[in-house]
């Protein structure tokens, strides 16, 4: 009982303890505490949305970059692929471009050689021989002994007449020139076919080249169509000369690059400069208002020069000299009071140069050759290096080799030939080009004189190619395998091969005409050769005897 209650007791004790009225001081502020607790908690729980908003859109933000960087990823891994084989696919095709270029080249420097070193290939390519009656060897080596060895006497002699009376003759023209104004003419040399010993129809003419070079303090500077600015293909062999001072910077004067306002001058070319520069370059045969170097007035002067130099000399001589064709300016007939006369071309030429090339101020014609594209446009003749060719291989060649004799009548042939049917568009640059390629192809054993009649039909078989292929190279140009003995200036072996036979693309009827022509020749080379012989050995094959070249 006690025990109970002192509980009692002790409960209210602790509830009148607890009542919040008894202790209102401490007690006061409890809920004002809790208010602020709450906006807190709140501002607590706002701030806490915003960073896990932020954190959200973070996270979204890394998914995304994640998301681009393997998309990108994949990308790059598609280009890779997609590059290697486009770049497989690349090297091929420049592989298969390579090997077609190297193929073109070595079809267009080289073809000849395939075609010239197989005797198989030589037959299928002779069509044209089916049916003719070729001479044989004996009826060959008798009839160059009866009627071609025997002119090459008269031309020894007709070359040293021509090149005595030349040499007085460009003597005098030095004398009668202005050493300070006028051209400076140097010593004159023979080319062609009378002085590669391979010359048989009549009448004989000698050509010279005559080089000349401009007064001092003037120079020469030429530009080929090879040297690396573009040239059309109808000016393709030609090059311009122009004239200028030595001392002269090769790139001229800006004035002449640059378009100069109206009220800018040149104080190096004032008009009154350029009145005097023009008078100068006319004075030097220059085209009108240019620098370059003009060949119709080069032959007006050379022809006015020749003829002082005549009348300076002509009573020393028992004949007259006059110029004999209008459309060969260099072209001369010397007349004996006999009625014989002898014709020679004396040309003008200009150095490439140091070497042995030279620019031509005109050039034989013919019914291929084109006009000039204009008076400035000089040829370029190789005719020494041809003529130092042939000197160099002969002595590789055996004895009495038949290379020469092989020219000889084939061009005989084929002057007959036009001489009855009228001229075609070959000429004999084009036989002699036939048998450089083949000097250079064949192997020197060939040439040996009993095989006199296989080379002719070769050089045949290879002109018949050439005619249906409309393609015949210069032999020098684009030939890589030039000797290297012969100095020959590597520009020109560099350059794009020139085909001799691009005119026959231009004129039809000319080609037509000169198919019919070769034709006809190879169906009357019996009766041609026959029409000169008396008597026909039944023996002796192998004599043939003709001047060293």
């Amino acid at each position: 009982m006690p025990m109970g209650i002192f509980r009692v007791c002790l409960v209210v004790i602790t509830a009148i303890v607890n009542h919040p009225l008894l202790f209102p001081k401490e007690n006061g502020t409890v809920p004002e505490n809790t208010e602020e607790i709450i906006q807190k908690m709140k501002e607590r729980e706002e701030i806490l949305r915003l960073e896990k908003l932020r954190l959200e859109q973070e996270i979204a933000g890394q998914e995304a970059a994640q998301k681009a960087l393997e998309k990108a990823a994949k990308v790059v891994e598609d280009v890779k692929e997609e590059k290697v084989q486009w770049d497989m696919w690349t090297a091929l095709s420049m592989v298969i471009f390579l090997l077609i270029e190297l193929w073109r080249q070595d079809f267009q420097e080289g073809n000849w050689q395939d075609t010239g070193a197989d005797e198989d290939d030589m037959a299928v390519l002779g069509k044209a021989f089916k049916g003719v009656a070729f001479p044989d060897k004996a009826i060959l080596a008798s009839f160059y002994e009866k009627r071609i060895l025997g002119t090459t006497g008269d031309m020894a002699r007709m070359r040293e007449m021509v090149e005595g009376f030349a040499d007085d003759l460009l003597e005098a023209l030095r004398s009668v020139c202005n050493r300070d104004a006028d051209m400076e003419v140097e010593d004159c040399m023979g080319v062609g076919s009378m002085y590669e010993n391979w010359r048989v129809r009549k009448p004989f003419v000698c050509d010279l080249i005559v080089p000349f070079a401009p007064p001092e303090p003037y120079c020469f500077r030429s530009q080929i169509w090879c040297s690396g600015d573009s040239f059309p293909p109808d000016e393709q062999g030609y090059g311009t000369i122009k004239v200028c001072r030595a001392d002269e910077d090769e790139t001229g004067c800006i004035c002449d690059k640059t378009k100069l306002g109206e009220d800018m001058l040149c104080l190096l070319h004032s008009q009154g400069n350029n009145t005097r520069l023009s008078s100068e370059m006319e004075d030097l045969l220059c085209f009108k208002n240019t620098q370059y170097l003009d060949a119709d007035q080069v032959m007006k002067w050379f022809q006015i020069a020749v003829t002082k130099a005549w009348n300076k000399i002509s009573h020393k001589y028992e004949f007259d000299l006059s110029f004999s064709l209008l459309d060969s300016p260099g072209a001369l007939k010397i007349k004996f009071r006999s009625g014989k006369s002898i014709a020679f071309n004396l040309t003008p030429v200009v150095q490439y140069e140091n070497s042995d090339v030279y620019f031509i101020s005109h050039f034989p014609r013919n019914c291929l050759a084109a006009d000039l594209p204009s008076s400035t446009h000089w040829f370029l003749t190789f005719a020494v290096y041809e003529r130092r060719f042939i000197q160099m291989i002969s002595k590789m060649l055996p004895a009495n080799a038949c290379h020469v004799s092989c020219l000889q009548i084939l061009s005989f042939l084929h002057g007959k030939q036009c001489s009855l049917t009228g001229p075609s568009g070959l000429t004999n640059y084009h036989l002699k080009t036939v048998l450089l390629h083949l000097l250079q192809t064949r192997p020197s054993q060939d040439w040996a004189p009993e095989k006199l009649e296989a080379r002719l039909q070769d050089m045949l078989k290879f002109l018949e190619k050439c005619l249906h292929e409309k393609k015949l190279y210069h032999f020098f140009i684009g030939n890589g395998k030039v000797p290297a003995e012969l100095g020959f200036p590597i520009i020109f072996q560099r350059a794009e091969p020139l085909n001799l036979f691009r005119p026959f693309v231009l004129h039809r009827d000319v080609y037509r005409k000169t198919i019919d022509t070769f034709h006809e020749m190879l169906r009357n080379t019996s009766a041609l050769i026959n029409e000169y012989m008396v008597h026909v050995p039944h023996v002796h094959t192998n004599g043939i005897q003709k001047e060293s070249v």
